[in-house]
């Protein structure tokens, strides 16, 4: 950013302080915008197709406005920091509240976890995802979908709702805090991570890079597509293919929800 763009900033952020001007918080809204597009494609790109983006992209901007209004200049945190958490946290509260998974996907997960585990009884192993499609007479890519929308709705199911002190009226049930794990919840959790380190480390070179670029560098799947020179929806079905191979260490424990 400039110096006369930083100047402008400032005069903008101080009419909207200090006179709630409504064409300063106007500019400020198109100033951050960005934000929030960034924050949607994240969030978008674990739902299913079925999820307006639109509708993602109006309630990060809801999240926005909300920042505006409550940012306190006083304290020693940047709008840009502040502004993404509620921009996440209205984006997670809304998709909570609206189910966004409709019931013929719910009940197509279930009978797909339960075909699953009948089939893996049967093989005594871990059954592929090739043969678990040819056993429900399934495409192998809506496996993949169903499994990654599946995992994807425990996710949202945890309680994200981003609130401040200062917010009295947004009272929710919060998870616990690792400090207040009890010992035998910590060492399931070593040896969940130890068990995950050795999964990831049998994934393939892209589904591990995927998953790095994805969940540590915070990259979208667009973003990951463009340094691997592959589309998308090819990165999504990596992405996918990965989770699933994971599905037995991680489903478990965001459903019981006690180690995450």
């Amino acid at each position: 950013m400039s110096k006369s763009e930083m100047v402008e900033d400032t005069v903008y952020w101080n009419r909207w302080i200090e006179d709630r001007d409504p064409e300063a918080g106007d500019m400020l809204v198109l100033r951050y915008t960005p934000l929030v597009t960034y924050h949607v494609q994240r969030i978008s790109s674990g739902l299913p197709r079925s999820v307006s983006r639109d509708d993602i992209m109006s309630l990060g901007l809801q999240g926005l406005f909300d920042a505006l209004t409550k940012f306190d200049p006083g304290r020693a945190l940047k709008f840009d920091t502040y502004a993404s958490f509620r921009i996440r946290g209205t984006i997670i509260d809304g998709l909570r509240k609206e189910d966004w998974l409709p019931r013929s996907s719910r009940e197509k997960s279930k009978k797909l976890d339960e075909e699953i585990a009948r089939l893996e009884q049967k093989l005594q192993r871990h059954a592929a995802p090739e043969e678990i499609a040819d056993h429900i007479g399934m495409d192998v890519e809506e496996v993949y979908q169903t499994v990654h929308e599946h995992y994807f709705s425990h996710v949202l199911s945890i309680d994200e709702k981003i609130h401040d002190d200062d917010d009295e009226s947004q009272s929710s049930f919060v998870i616990k805090d690792e400090e207040t794990r009890t010992p035998e919840q910590k060492t399931m959790m070593g040896e969940l991570v130890g068990e995950l380190t050795t999964k990831i480390k049998e994934l393939n070179k892209n589904e591990q890079l995927v998953l790095s670029l994805f969940y540590t560098e915070e990259m979208t799947l667009t973003e990951i597509g463009v340094i691997l020179c592959l589309s998308t929806s090819r990165i999504s079905q990596i992405h996918s293919k990965a989770l699933f191979k994971l599905r037995k260490l991680l489903l478990p424990e965001i459903i019981d929800g006690g180690l995450l």
